[in-house]
C-alpha cells in the first residue's frame, strides 16, 4: 500500500510518496520517491496578494505531473496541503477549484494552527525526553509555527507571519517580530530551561553541513557561526563555491536568522533538528485515519 503527501508551500512544492508497512505492531512507513519543485508561490503571494498567471500555470504542470506519478506508483490514498503562501493569495480558492478540475488533486489551504498540528503529527514527541521542556520552531518560506512541550505534551502553540521568503520580500512587519518576542518571553517565563526542536528545509541543510552525529542536537554556538560563514559569502559563492541549490543560496539567510533569533529570546542552547517536515506529518495523518477506516 501507498500513500502520497503533497506540500505547496512558500518556497517550495514537494510530493512524497511513501510505503505503508502494516506487518509490525505499530503501522510505519518508508519514504520511495520524494520530489521538490522551487516555484517561489511567496515572491506573489507576499508582494501581489495574489498568484500570477505564470506562476498559477506552473503549478497546475506541478500538480498534474503528481498525479500523474501517483497514478503511476498505484498510490491508494493522498493528501494535498497548501501553507503560507496560498493562505494569503486572494485567488487561493479559485487556484484550489482549478486544480480540482484540471489535475484532479483535491487541495486543502490549511491555517497556522493546523500546519503546527500536522507536522507534530509526525510524532516529534519521539524524540523528546519527556521530563524536559522544548520549543519547536518550523520555519518555513512565509511563516513560523512556534509551539512549547513539556512532559511530552503540546501546551502552547501560535503561528506567526514570518518566513525565509516573506523577508527576503521585505515583506516582514516589525510589530510581527516584537508579537513573536513577547510571545517567546512569556513562555520562557512558564517554561523553564527550553531545549529547542527545529523542522524545516533550511534547518535540515544548516545541519547537514555542522556534520553532527546523526540524532546529536546542534549547539546555538555552531548554528550561529555557520551563519556568519554563509553570510560571509555572496550569493554566487553560495552557490557555485559551496555548492547550495540556486533556490536555498537565497532563503537559508533571513532562515536562519529567525531560528537564531527565537533561540536567543528563549534562551536556547541547543537545538535537535529530526529532519521531519509537512510531508511526513501528511502520511502519518494517512495512516491513523485509514486506521480508523478499517
Amino acid at each position: 500500500m501507498r500513500y502520497a503527501a503533497i506540500d505547496i508551500g512558500s518556497n517550495a512544492v514537494r510530493l512524497l510518496i511513501a510505503d505503508i508497512n502494516e506487518n509490525k505492531p505499530e503501522i510505519t512507513f518508508k519514504k520511495n520517491t520524494l520530489i521538490r519543485v522551487p516555484l517561489r508561490l511567496g515572491d506573489d503571494a507576499f508582494v501581489d496578494k495574489k498568484i500570477s498567471p505564470r506562476k498559477f500555470d506552473e503549478l497546475l504542470k506541478t500538480m498534474q505531473a503528481f498525479r500523474n506519478l501517483m497514478d503511476v506508483y498505484h498510490v491508494t490514498d493522498y493528501m494535498a496541503c497548501a501553507t503560507s503562501a496560498m493562505r494569503e493569495a486572494k485567488n487561493g480558492p479559485q487556484i484550489v477549484k482549478e486544480i480540482l478540475v484540471k489535475a484532479n488533486i483535491e487541495l486543502e489551504i490549511v491555517g497556522g494552527q493546523r500546519e503546527a498540528n500536522i507536522i507534530y503529527s509526525s510524532h516529534i514527541d519521539q524524540h523528546l525526553e519527556k521530563k524536559k521542556n522544548y520549543l519547536y520552531i518550523d520555519v518555513g518560506g512565509g511563516s513560523t509555527e512556534l509551539s512549547v512541550f513539556t512532559d511530552g505534551n503540546m501546551v502552547a502553540s501560535r503561528s506567526f507571519n514570518l518566513g525565509g521568503i516573506r523577508i527576503l520580500d521585505n515583506q516582514d512587519k516589525e510589530e510581527t517580530w516584537i508579537e513573536m518576542r513577547e510571545w517567546v518571553k512569556e513562555q520562557n517565563k512558564v517554561h523553564k530551561n527550553l531545549m529547542g526542536i527545529g523542522t524545516g528545509g533550511n534547518i535540515n541543510k544548516l545541519y547537514k553541513m555542522a556534520d553532527e552525529k546523526e540524532d546529536a542536537p546542534m549547539a546555538f554556538t555552531k548554528l550561529s557561526s555557520l551563519y556568519a560563514f554563509l553570510n560571509s559569502h555572496s550569493l554566487k559563492d553560495r552557490i557555485n563555491v559551496l555548492g547550495l541549490n540556486t533556490d536555498r543560496a537565497d532563503v537559508i539567510i533571513p532562515a536562519s536568522k529567525i531560528y537564531l533569533t527565537v533561540m536567543k529570546w528563549a534562551g536556547i542552547k541547543q537545538i535537535f533538528v529530526p529532519r521531519v517536515g509537512l510531508v511526513d506529518g501528511i502520511i502519518q495523518l494517512l495512516i491513523e485515519k485509514n486506521i480508523h477506516k478499517k
